[in-house]
């Protein structure tokens, strides 16, 4: 082991100062990626409303984003998070209806792919037949069936004036009630205390659902093998 090598490694990582293994280095407004965070909060929240890419993290970023504008130095004030992420929300969805609305007959008799899966459809429909149009609003805290309750309101011929004022209400309960409650908790010494930790287990609740899809599939293809070559 090459000890010289390792201390100069070492020496690096301590010249760039206590805060290059904190969290709030890096995400806040002074960190590297200050500049960033909002525009991608607001692309993953637009993306999963309406561009039938479910297994977007718009939960767990929308809380984040709560936590993180409670830091010393926010990458954005609170109120500019809360005002513009329903408005992304709403965007989306609005995305979602008309699609759903222009190309709804396609997307029935289209096969399942990787992301794009008849169930969901089917399991939206099962939400508006239960609850109607306030599925809108209901389905904006169920993960995958929020991005298909708007296609399906489309796809169903759903009024436009009702399903934009239904919109509006879910939009804003869940985009600004989600950040409220982060921002909320982030004010808390011991959420501030040990922010790294909690950001950990968000990652890893985030990524959750990518892996419960992803990993038996991945599963089965190093158990099978690479294919045998043609002779």
């Amino acid at each position: 082991m090459n000890t010289h090598l390792l201390a100069e490694q070492a020496q690096h990582v301590l010249s760039l100062g206590p805060g290059f293994m904190d969290p709030e280095f890096w995400l806040s407004g002074d960190g590297p990626f200050g500049k960033a965070i909002l525009p991608a909060l607001l692309s993953v929240v637009f993306i999963e409303s309406g561009l039938l890419f479910p297994f977007l993290p718009g939960d767990s970023l929308l809380f984040t984003a709560g936590l993180l504008t409670q830091q010393d130095h926010p990458f954005a004030p609170l109120w500019v998070v809360m005002v513009t992420a329903p408005i992304a929300a709403f965007l989306g969805d609005q995305v979602g209806y008309f699609i759903g609305n222009r190309w709804g007959h396609h997307l029935r008799e289209r096969p399942d792919g990787r992301i794009f899966k008849q169930a969901y459809i089917h399991e939206a429909h099962e939400f508006f037949d239960k609850w109607g149009p306030a599925t809108i609003i209901l389905c904006r805290f169920v993960p995958i069936v929020r991005t298909y309750a708007p296609l399906v309101a489309g796809m169903a011929g759903m009024r436009y004036r009702v399903f934009v004022s239904f919109n509006v209400v879910g939009a804003v309960l869940w985009a600004a009630g989600v950040t409220a409650l982060g921002a909320w908790l982030g004010q808390f010494t011991f959420i501030k205390d040990h922010i790294d930790l909690i950001l950990i287990g968000i990652v890893l609740v985030s990524v959750l659902p990518m892996l419960i899809t992803a990993g038996p599939k991945i599963l089965a293809r190093i158990r099978k093998g690479p294919a045998a070559p043609a002779v």
